[in-house]
């Protein structure tokens, strides 16, 4: 299997490493309440001694209802993402959707990501590979539901032959059926094949889209992140907000900010126990 690493700064992601954790709220409600969730999610990150990249849309611009709500839209909500950066110290990462959205955003943020129902749209992947390369950052791209693990070779081709070496490949979970994800663990290795660092997204894989807001089950999310470390997984994407259920985009699937250190120190258990048993 290929070694795979990429730099974030002060810390490295892949095999071997310590755990990456992306937490943070899934929209940008307030420069106030992030700031708030940000300060939380430091103390945490002081605590247990853990990388962190703090992460906030500010547009989420793929809701399946016009009604949803979208967010503070680019320019503020890159400025209140450069405030968690400047106040509470985190590297951050945000989702982008539009090519024109890349060069900005790779300007304030460590990490861009793209979204899942969009990584097959190439001028937004050149953009973003391009942006990031530029700008010293990394590209994660969130596996679509919709194809085979290895099928994202094509995209990682993508950001290659852009010049950006500096993948992370995101598993979500896979449709099965109507509005149902399943996991498949074999994803991870699969993609780490392609020597990609792979993080898993264990507040978006427990959703049942659909509706004005989207479902989900966060009580699935600890047994799915758990497996997710236990399969090798490099990093590992959850979404937390101080009430989920006032919040005005994913609240079922986001874990209760104070339900978020145990969840953490389980994780970061099976991840030494996983580098403890080296190549297998």
């Amino acid at each position: 299997m290929s070694e795979n690493s990429v730099s974030l700064g002060k810390f490295r992601c892949g095999r071997g490493e310590p755990l990456l954790f992306i937490l943070g709220p899934c929209v940008i409600e307030s420069q106030d309440s992030l700031l708030n969730t940000a300060e939380e999610i430091r103390k945490i990150s002081d605590d247990l001694g853990i990388n962190v990249v703090f992460k906030a849309s500010f547009d989420k611009a793929n809701r399946t209802s016009i009604d949803s709500f979208r967010g503070p839209g680019l320019e503020e909500g890159l400025r209140i993402l450069q405030s968690v950066t400047d106040q509470i110290g985190f590297q951050t990462t945000t989702d982008i959707h539009l090519p024109e959205q890349a060069a900005p955003a790779a300007k304030v943020c460590q990490i861009l990501q793209i979204p899942a129902f969009l990584a097959r749209q190439t001028d937004l992947i050149q953009a973003a590979a391009e942006a990031t390369r530029d700008n010293g950052g990394v590209i994660n791209v969130k596996k679509p539901q919709f194809i085979a693990p290895e099928d994202i070779k094509h995209v990682v081709n993508k950001c290659r032959e852009s010049g950006q070496e500096n993948v992370l490949l995101t598993e979500r979970g896979t449709t099965f059926g109507y509005g149902h994800l399943v996991n498949d663990m074999q994803a991870i290795p699969l993609m780490q094949s392609l020597g990609c660092p792979v993080v898993f997204d264990a507040t978006h894989s427990v959703q049942r889209p659909g509706g004005k807001t989207t479902g989900g089950n966060r009580a699935m999310v600890p047994y799915l992140a758990r497996a997710a470390v236990a399969a090798g997984a490099d990093a590992v994407f959850m979404e937390t907000h101080p009430d989920p259920e006032q919040s005005p985009s994913d609240g079922p699937n986001m874990i209760p900010l104070k339900d978020l250190r145990k969840i953490l120190q389980q994780l970061i258990e099976i991840r030494v126990l996983v580098n403890g048993w080296g190549n297998l």
